[in-house]
């Protein structure tokens, strides 16, 4: 069973999944979410070419990514799905033909046995920025969700609410690399935010149900994974996805 210490970075990655992905769900990014954190795998590919840290690889080309999809989408209007869609192809395809063998795997679902005391304290900052930014923007996230035109009366700047919440969302998909990989960490964004979404009645009951589902399946792929020997990353989305049923039924009883 991993030290309670250990299961501060995916409880945080957790809190912060379940935030960015009750806006994510609301701004209708629901196949977006698997898009972008596949657009990691160029920057994993070059770290291991040139030996230095996966994850830092993989920010970096989240963030390039991120914002390459916002400058497409405020010159040309196309939809941001669409958008993410065409740049995911392109990073899924380079990134296959830079990595191979177990670090492909590790890419795709993750490997949190090989979590340093950097990335430790690095995450759990990035964790701590993601779920501040959220809280603290909630209200801009929300009016320019409703009504961009409104938004901008109101004196919100659209272009920079939408580019920050591009890059909480990458950040968030960085902090899940290690435990989820690039394969499984848009399900843990989106999975416990569209299981909210059918159970509660408000923006704060909603992010407060996804960030609980979010954490409750994060600790039992922590904690119960290895007892059972089960990898951490899919027993997690397992979980979250069993949760997501049972508030089928439950809505449906009600």
């Amino acid at each position: 069973m991993p030290a309670i210490s250990a299961l501060l970075l995916p409880v945080g990655m957790a809190v912060a999944a379940g935030l960015v992905g009750s806006v994510a769900v609301m701004r209708r990014m629901t196949l977006a979410a698997d898009a972008i954190s596949h657009i990691a795998l160029p920057g994993v590919g070059l770290a291991l070419i040139f030996h230095f840290n996966p994850v830092l690889g993989a920010l970096a080309a989240l963030f390039v990514g991120t914002l390459l999809v916002w400058a497409v989408e405020r010159q040309t209007r196309i939809p941001t799905e669409a958008i993410i869609g065409v740049v995911f192809s392109a990073a899924l395809a380079v990134g296959s033909m830079m990595t191979s063998g177990e670090a492909l795997i590790d890419a795709l679902f993750g490997a949190p046995h090989t979590l340093g005391r950097a990335e430790l304290v690095l995450g759990g900052v990035a964790a701590v920025v993601v779920i501040a930014f959220i809280l603290r923007a909630r209200s801009e996230l929300v009016i320019t969700l409703v009504s961009p035109d409104l938004a901008r009366t109101a004196g919100i700047n659209v272009a920079r609410v939408d580019l920050l919440f591009l890059f909480a969302f990458a950040l968030t998909v960085a902090l899940g690399l290690r435990y989820l990989g690039v394969l499984l960490m848009g399900s843990l964004i989106i999975i416990p935010a569209a299981t909210a979404k059918q159970l509660a009645r408000s923006l704060s009951g909603m992010q407060l149900i996804a960030v609980g589902i979010a954490v409750f399946a994060t600790l039992v792929g922590a904690v119960a994974g290895p007892m059972v020997g089960v990898e951490t990353g899919p027993l997690t989305i397992v979980v979250a996805a069993a949760v997501f049923f049972v508030s089928l039924v439950v809505r449906r009883a009600q």
